[in-house]
């Protein structure tokens, strides 16, 4: 089966996910992950999205934080306040999910300008959402993003979301109570997070070398010692992607 990298990057991720945690979902890519994982090994993984759904079992993938998809049979509607002071800020989330349009070596995200100053930026992205609160509290947080030079950057025009460590000061050091990130899965390779808080490649998928993968990297990459190769997904997994999850292709 010919399996493209952006399937083999959600099979991994959703991987990561366990059966009954506590997952903030985001929208795109680990909105995918998510629900593959739930459809598979992960049957009883609680799904949370930002918009007041709690508990949620969609019939379909849904395509936004307000999708009516997202209300059918879930445990509770709440209010957005709810959802993040009731469930996030009290450390009631095991997981939380998230993506970039940049990332640098620490885990910071950025969702929201690039380019030029914050006021007057070549590009103006969708900003936090609840991304920022997500990345501070969550007892941790998976993040899957393509590995390109132009998100995998030395320094993020703009920190949305903080990582491991933003400057000189540690999460500790800055008062944030969750573990921040501990893996980026992207579709050529996956990183973990030594003991510096920096990216170090763990995995690499069949056919990539170390080199292709610090080719599309805008910074010097950290490369372990016991690095491996991962073994292609399970063939049902490719089908539940392409037949029900995103038959269409908006995510993949």
């Amino acid at each position: 089966m010919d399996i493209k990298p952006s399937e083999r990057m959600v099979c991994r991720a959703a991987e990561e996910l366990a059966n009954k945690e506590v997952v903030f979902v985001g929208i795109g890519l680990p909105n995918v992950a998510c629900n593959l994982a739930k459809e598979t090994h992960a049957p009883e993984l609680f799904m949370i999205y930002e918009s007041g759904a709690v508990g949620t079992l969609p019939e379909r993938l849904p395509v936004s934080i307000g999708d009516p998809a997202l209300v059918t049979d879930s445990a509770s509607i709440c209010s957005v306040a709810d959802i993040f002071q009731c469930y996030l800020q009290r450390g009631n989330i095991s997981v939380g999910f998230l993506s970039g349009a940049q990332i640098d070596r620490y885990g910071n995200l950025n969702t929201t300008a690039i380019g030029g100053d914050y006021s007057n930026p070549k590009v103006r992205l969708p900003g936090s959402g609840g991304a920022c609160e997500i990345a501070i509290h969550s007892k941790k947080v998976f993040i899957i993003m393509r590995l390109n030079d132009r998100a995998f950057v030395e320094k993020c025009d703009f920190i949305t979301s903080v990582g491991r460590k933003v400057g000189e000061q540690t999460r500790s050091q800055l008062g944030c109570p969750g573990a921040g990130p501990v893996k980026v899965i992207t579709d050529m390779c996956v990183m973990d997070f030594n003991d510096q808080e920096e990216m170090i490649v763990t995995e690499l998928f069949p056919g990539v070398s170390k080199e292709q993968v610090q080719a599309k990297c805008g910074f010097k990459l950290n490369f372990s010692d016991k690095l491996k190769e991962l073994k292609d997904p399970p063939e049902g997994h490719i089908r539940l992607l392409r037949d029900k999850l995103d038959p269409k292709g908006m995510y993949i």
